[in-house]
């Protein structure tokens, strides 16, 4: 099957779960939990990612998948061939706040390198889409990233863990992006910062997320001519586009400097936890 069937077939997909994201946030009575202590999950998640592996399995029978609720199994990165990475709402916890910044994300990737990918945000109206080497596209309008060429003119997008425990090592690398940049934004959802990068209404984006975050919507900044990495070499056995932790996605002028900054601020961290040892 050619790459722009699979991104059709997924783009229908998408758009058809977040049909259910807007009848679920007309009539909220679904049900709340946390998972892992700290992670809000609706039940209305579990059903848009049920919904969205049977289509998948109807139009891509065998081929597996990698799904927050369904089926997050880290060992399925190791693996090669097919893989679908699916994100059935990419802001959960906007979603059940009334927020708008909900997403629906869909990737498919070959031998650990993803080919298609689409981004549907229902509340906003907006359906980013890419393939690989062929560019990416918000409502079937091609778009580029944008060229800002200096780190302290630069609005930057980042993001948290929601374990509380987990923030503190962030906040020296928050303070001195902050101190560097024209400001930062915070919208709750990877795969639309990751979007909004590549439309050029932010200039980059860094942030320690899970696979199905982000893989659709890094190929869709990639192809949008954004520069794509991470501030410390990927481990083995898992490739670039399915690894989560320090990603760093710019306007390509700006991304050196950015990734410069946030590893001198994690030196300077564990500098200062040396000396008060």
């Amino acid at each position: 099957m050619q790459l722009a069937e699979r991104l059709a077939i997924a783009t229908d997909i998408a758009e058809e779960a977040g049909r259910e994201i807007l009848a679920a946030r007309a009539n909220p009575s679904y049900e709340k939990r946390y998972k892992k202590g700290s992670e809000l999950v609706t039940d209305v998640d579990v059903a848009i990612d049920r919904m969205i592996s049977q289509r998948l399995e109807q139009h891509f029978p065998g081929e597996p998948r990698l799904s927050e609720e369904l089926t997050p199994d880290r060992e399925t990165l190791d693996q090669r061939g097919p893989l679908w990475v699916v994100d059935p709402i990419d802001g959960t916890v906007n979603f059940a706040q009334g927020l708008p910044h909900v997403a629906v994300s869909i990737g498919w990737a070959l031998d650990g390198k993803i080919q298609v990918g689409v981004v549907h945000a229902p509340i906003l109206g907006e359906t980013f889409t890419a393939i690989r080497g062929q560019g990416a596209k918000r409502d079937d309008r091609q778009i580029r990233a944008s060229l800002a060429s200096r780190l302290e003119r630069s609005l930057i997008a980042t993001g948290f863990p929601y374990r509380r425990d987990g923030r503190a090592p962030l906040l020296r690398r928050f303070s001195a992006v902050m101190q560097n940049c024209q400001d930062i934004r915070r919208c709750g959802s990877a795969a639309l910062d990751l979007c909004n990068v590549a439309c050029g209404r932010l200039d980059a984006y860094y942030e320690s997320v899970s696979p199905w975050d982000f893989a659709a919507g890094l190929l869709i900044a990639r192809e949008a001519g954004a520069r794509t990495g991470h501030v410390y070499a990927c481990p083995e056995g898992i490739t670039e586009d399915l690894y989560g932790e320090n990603i760093v996605v710019a306007a390509p002028d700006i991304y050196s400097s950015l990734r410069k900054l946030l590893k001198d601020a994690d030196e300077a961290r564990h500098a200062g936890d040396d000396a008060a040892s």
